[in-house]
């Protein structure tokens, strides 16, 4: 990558004469997976989780990276992992039918136990989230019509299907991306209680959000457009109220007019951004109060405003973007693991 160099003052740039245009430095992580799944701890340690099975770990800053699959993964696709530490994480793998599964370790990758397969050949799991070390959830596209949840309460070590009661009835044709690990997201890690979950595919791109651990959500309109397969792909949440929301559709990559939008009262209402990225965006994290990035097939932005307006800022690839410990990194094809440096 090309080193961190200052930039001009110009009218739409959105950077400074004395501000550091910020990049990616990448790191050699030695496989060719597609990181999907990404899980930032602090400035040392990370983990990612991809395709083929793939789970990788540094505790170094990525400088090196260990490969921590659990076995018996080759032939699934992991799409979103949650960490707490160097040792502690839960690793989820997509598809239909039993190919949706859970994994936790306790020891940094040397085990792992499958703590959930799934046996209803309609579910079809795409994210998990935490709202803290012990209580999380994991979100299914529509079963009967109603988006699927399960919920643990001990650390990811055993998951149960959730009842549909409180939940809204889902679209035609609506469902979630399993994209960068970002459809279903929380504010923080402490208890809260807060989560939200993005969707697409049907006529409108909605956000579904619960203040009650999952067992009731409420349903408005991202104002994003939808379709078969646009919508809202990632979210973002620096704390309960203020959140960011990016897609479009990842069949036209290179134009994605009006597929970011804000919210600052926890998402019952969403504004559009003033200028979007313009281009499908399947991650999106908070960089600061005020700072946040989001990330694509076909490039990375930046916005100093919370996410009102937005500015490219390099034209490589990448899947998930996440920050922890003052340190923001990104993940996706080919291996590619970076960290942000300006």
């Amino acid at each position: 990558m090309a080193a961190i160099g200052l930039v001009t003052l110009t009218a739409t740039s959105g950077f400074t004469a004395t501000a550091p245009k910020p990049s990616w430095r990448l790191s050699d992580t030695g496989v060719t997976a597609r990181f999907r799944g990404l899980a930032p701890v602090s400035d040392k340690v990370a983990w990612v989780a991809g395709s083929g099975g793939t789970i990788l770990r540094t505790v170094d800053g990525a400088r090196s990276w260990q490969r921590v699959d659990p076995p018996g993964t080759a032939e699934l696709q992991f799409r979103d992992i949650e960490a707490f530490d160097a040792d502690h994480a839960v690793a989820l793998t997509i598809g239909e039918g039993d190919q949706s599964r859970l994994y936790a370790t306790a020891d940094g990758g040397r085990s792992w136990k499958e703590s959930f397969r799934n046996d209803d050949p309609a579910a079809f799991y795409d994210c998990v989230t935490f709202t803290d070390r012990r209580h999380g959830l994991a979100l299914s596209d529509p079963v009967n019509g109603k988006f699927r949840i399960l919920a643990t309460s001990d650390g990811g070590k055993s998951w149960a299907v959730q009842p549909s009661t409180g939940m809204p009835d889902a679209l035609t044709g609506e469902f979630a991306f399993a994209a960068s690990g970002t459809c279903l997201v929380t504010a923080d890690h402490f208890g809260s209680g807060r989560a939200w979950f993005a969707t697409g595919g049907g006529e409108r791109a909605r956000i579904f959000a619960t203040t009650n651990g999952g067992r009731t959500w409420r349903v408005t309109d991202s104002g994003i457009p939808s379709g078969p397969s646009a919508g809202v792909y990632s979210l973002a949440f620096r704390d309960p109220w203020h959140g960011i929301a990016v897609g479009g559709d990842y069949a036209v990559p290179e134009t994605a007019p009006d597929a970011a939008a804000t919210t600052r009262d926890g998402g019952r209402t969403w504004t559009p951004a003033r200028a979007e990225p313009g281009e499908y965006r399947s991650g999106a994290a908070w960089r600061g109060v005020t700072t946040a990035l989001a990330v694509g097939p076909t490039g990375s932005d930046i916005s100093y405003d919370g996410g009102r307006s937005w500015n490219e800022f390099d034209s490589g690839s990448f899947d998930a973007v996440l920050c922890a410990g003052g340190s923001c990194w990104a993940s996706g094809e080919q291996g590619r693991v970076a960290r942000l440096h300006g």
